[in-house]
């Protein structure tokens, strides 16, 4: 139990200590205890640390951070549950159980995330057990979905099937998921702990935002083609952006897993790291640390050397890709035969339990059984015959999920808000379905692809750095009263021509936010240039010049008002 002298501790400090006492992970039957003894039996430790370990967030009241105190809002008696896909790779049967689980426990709801996981709502603590258990009798776990461990790694979505895949290189991110994931070594890391790898050339696992990104690459070793690849380190989002860093190293098929083994090991040893929660994540060593790439390298090889007797090669040339759109939403043809997949548009990724039903009934009616989860939030059914296609899709829209959308519906990315998330300042998955319908009306001729990510608060969970519009929530006061407001930014990019989204100096209320989206893609395509895109088109003009194609005039510029505490340790993954 917690005593006076705990009190006194920094977060820091009391969350180290806490992890040096306990491997939740080892605990399991402490949960099952909670169950049988209800909510109140739930000690503080278990309620705010803990319980991550195994995916699960007590979930807040539905106000948000504004309705709590120290920069985290008020808990309910419900918990959140994150459900672990490794690269996204799903049976009929194992999305039929998340179905079941969120029909009997979670009011008949399920996201999927910006990692390739589905998350519920809504668990008693007396249900977790249950849902625990449910899912590994089909081979699915919530361990290592939350917490200072190394959360779910994903990879591409269309692993094995893309007829322009480098290769195929999900065997690689289930092997990496299962030597960490639950290992001990590795339960107790400074903070979250991402991982991507992918082999194919579009990067749709986002590399360029992971604590390691593995991207394939190929190179002529004497005389023979040999594939690998090309290694990134310390991206992160959150309040501090900061795009990965390529190292000069050619990280060959077999060297994967040890490379990936021997970073988290870096991670874990630097102490410097779990001094303050706001700095711990693997980027940090890079801009409060002051480490290069090159001393990062050292490091690595260093230790590569010692444990598993080789240094990494340098560097491959690599092909970043540019200006790709990363959703795989419609209907492709896979590599080799005559089989496509499907992907259909999963609006904000919240999905109803007979939809999740339906779409696994559908996989096995048309396909082969396998679902995969994008990044994007969206879910693809994989291995139709050709023949099939067309009554898949009308299928798929029969139950909701669209096929053929409009830009705003693919391109629309909502973290979880206030409805469930302490540390949000605004509500977004409605307010993203809203905007959605709102901007189809609007601008109904509009033509491009893009991407407009909500995140309710600073920190990034609906990854607002990296998309063309940018909706960080904030509050205004409009008529004596505090009400939801977004603040825009704008340009952010990945592959050849990355970038973090700029902050433009432009806030307006929520309900503001449709018509001013419109506008300022009316002068897009007013003003545009042939063959011109909006990464490119927002780059020719200053944020005083956006501000105006936003507001309608010359606004007077905003400040984006950064959070005004450190994160306690939001939703995100």
């Amino acid at each position: 139990m917690e005593t006076s002298v705990e009190r006194r501790e920094t977060r820091a400090q009391r969350i180290e200590r806490l992890k040096q006492e306990k491997n939740p992970w080892e605990a399991l039957d402490e949960i099952r205890g909670f169950a049988r003894n209800g909510r109140t039996s739930v000690p503080p430790e278990w309620a705010s640390v803990y319980f991550r370990w195994w995916g699960i967030y007590s979930q807040g009241d539905g106000s948000g951070v504004l309705g709590g105190v120290d920069g985290e809002g008020k808990a309910t008696e419900y918990f959140m549950f994150r459900i672990r896909i490794p690269n996204g790779i799903l049976q009929s049967n194992q999305l039929r159980a998340i179905a079941r689980i969120s029909e009997q426990h979670a009011r008949g709801i399920a996201d999927i995330t910006v990692r390739q996981n589905l998350q519920l709502h809504w668990l008693t603590v007396e249900a977790l057990p249950e849902a625990i258990d449910e899912l590994e009798r089909v081979g699915l776990f919530s361990k290592g979905a939350c917490g200072d461990v190394a959360r779910n790694v994903t990879g591409c979505a269309i692993a094995g099937i893309a007829d322009d895949e480098i290769c195929d290189a999900s065997p690689l991110v289930l092997e990496t998921s299962a030597a960490l994931a639950g290992n001990p070594e590795f339960y107790n890391l400074p903070r979250k702990f991402k991982i991507s790898i992918t082999g194919c050339p579009a990067w749709c696992s986002y590399p360029e935002i992971n604590d390691i990104g593995l991207s394939a690459c190929e190179r002529l070793e004497r005389g023979k083609r040999e594939i690998g690849f090309s290694l990134r380190v310390g991206g992160g989002l959150s309040a501090d952006p900061h795009l990965a860093v390529r190292l000069d190293a050619f990280v060959g098929w077999t060297q994967v897993v040890s490379t990936v083994h021997t970073i988290a090991e870096i991670f874990r040893d630097h102490e410097g790291l779990r001094q303050n929660r706001k700095r711990a994540r693997l980027k940090h060593l890079f801009t409060q640390f002051q480490w290069t790439p090159g001393r990062f390298l050292d490091e690595l090889n260093d230790r590569l050397a010692r444990k598993f007797g080789y240094g990494l090669d340098p560097a491959a040339e690599e092909a970043p890709p540019v200006d790709v759109y990363r959703d795989h939403v419609g209907i492709h043809r896979q590599k080799g035969g005559d089989l496509y997949y499907v992907g259909a548009s999963v609006l904000r990724g919240r999905m109803a339990a007979e939809q999740m039903r339906g779409a696994a009934d559908l996989a096995d009616r048309f396909g082969s059984g396998e679902l995969r989860t994008t990044n994007m939030q969206n879910l693809l059914i994989v291995n139709v015959p050709r023949s099939g296609v067309d009554d898949l899709v009308r299928e798929l829209d029969r139950i909701g999920l669209r096929v053929e959308a409009s830009p705003f519906w693919r391109g629309a990315i909502a973290c979880t808000g206030t409805e469930f998330c302490k540390l949000a300042i605004t509500e977004t998955k409605g307010f993203a379905r809203w905007l959605v319908d709102e901007l189809e009306e609007l601008v109904p001729c509009f033509d491009q692809q893009l991407k407009i990510h909500v995140t309710g608060c600073p920190n990034s969970c609906g990854q607002h750095w990296i998309s063309d519009i940018g909706l960080e929530g904030k509050k205004v006061t409009r008529h004596g009263q505090s009400v939801d407001a977004y603040y825009f930014c704008l340009g952010g990019a990945v592959g050849e021509y990355q970038r973090i989204a700029r902050p433009v100096g432009y806030r307006c209320a929520a309900s503001e936010v449709p018509e001013t989206i419109a506008r300022l893609l009316g002068s897009y395509l007013a003003r545009r240039l042939e063959g011109e895109n909006l990464r490119s088109y927002f780059a020719r003009f200053s944020d005083r010049e956006l501000r105006a194609q936003l507001a309608g005039y010359d606004a007077p510029f905003s400040e984006r008002d950064a959070a005004q505490v450190g994160v306690p340790d939001g939703l995100g993954e």
